[in-house]
């Protein structure tokens, strides 16, 4: 557990985005390092435990503690795209694998009207997984 002063600086038209604490005391209880690594994410809870207090002669940001939870499974082939007629999972080894999900054949159903529905759906997800 580290107790470290946290600064955030992000931007907009006053300088600062809102809901964004510019100094704050937090307290880390992690699980798989000592300290935060720059760049990793943690999944965890964040829970503020104390306003701000300001005194003649102190003033102490609030104060947050942040508590690193551990994943109740490891998720093999994490779904990264989930649409209406496609999903895309990503596999061990790296590569992207378009799933097909279930089919609905009613009286509104034709092939081609279903054929460019996927195709527009892999368009649109490999575009936001792998750009252009």
């Amino acid at each position: 557990m580290e107790a470290k002063n946290i600064h955030l600086k992000t931007s907009n038209h006053n300088g600062w985005n809102p809901n964004t604490e510019l100094g704050v005391d937090l307290k880390t209880v992690l699980r798989t390092d000592r300290m935060m690594k720059t760049g990793k994410d943690y999944p965890g809870v964040l829970r503020r435990d104390a306003d701000c207090d300001i005194d003649d002669y102190l003033y102490r940001d609030p104060h947050y503690t942040f508590v690193e939870t551990l994943p109740w499974t490891n998720k093999r082939n994490p779904c990264l795209f989930r649409g209406k007629h496609i999903s895309i999972t990503r596999q061990d080894d790296g590569t992207l694998r378009p799933n097909f999900r279930p089919m609905k054949v009613d009286e509104h159903f034709t092939v081609d009207g279903y054929a460019f529905e996927v195709a527009s759906e892999i368009r649109q997800a490999l575009k936001g997984l792998i750009g252009k």
